[in-house]
């Protein structure tokens, strides 16, 4: 599916708010309330637009410190493999491969830094790791959205 300006507008108005109405988004591209649903339904389709989700204040919900840690995989494990073996650790909220001295980052979610430091400890047990570097993120000053920007 080729996504045009009038679609990246689109996307751009959902991402901000996941609860804008059609009614709003045509008022505001300029087109009719059906138009713009055949054109969510043909970007929901094509996965341009995977879900639709609440965004909460982890704090809120007694998740309030956020660290990078930055993992170190043993010998020529691919990471791709060893990050699939980390999905079971909760803390974790996103994974990347990446390269440079460390195979994998992470962003992990955690109450405190007691749970910082036990989520460090049982990474560190894994087989597949071989050390390990974090970072306790002390304010987000940019957390954009997944989406394009609002104005390239």
């Amino acid at each position: 599916m080729a996504i045009d300006d009038l679609d990246r507008r689109i996307v751009a108005l959902l991402v901000a708010d996941g609860r804008r109405t059609l009614v709003d988004i045509g008022k505001r591209v300029g087109l009719s309330t059906p138009a713009v649903k055949r054109r969510v339904d043909q970007l929901e389709r094509a996965g341009v637009i995977r879900s639709y989700t609440a965004v909460v204040d982890p704090a809120a919900l007694g998740w309030a410190l956020e660290a990078i840690v930055e993992l170190r995989f043993v010998g020529n494990a691919p990471p791709a493999e060893a990050v699939r073996s980390l999905e079971s650790a909760p803390e974790i909220v996103s994974a990347f491969t990446v390269a440079g001295d460390f195979d994998v980052i992470t962003r992990v979610r955690v109450r405190d830094t007691t749970h910082l430091q036990d989520t460090i400890n049982r990474l560190r047990r894994r087989p597949e790791v071989l050390s390990t570097r974090t970072t306790v993120i002390m304010e987000a000053v940019i957390d954009r959205p997944a989406g394009p920007p609002a104005r390239a």
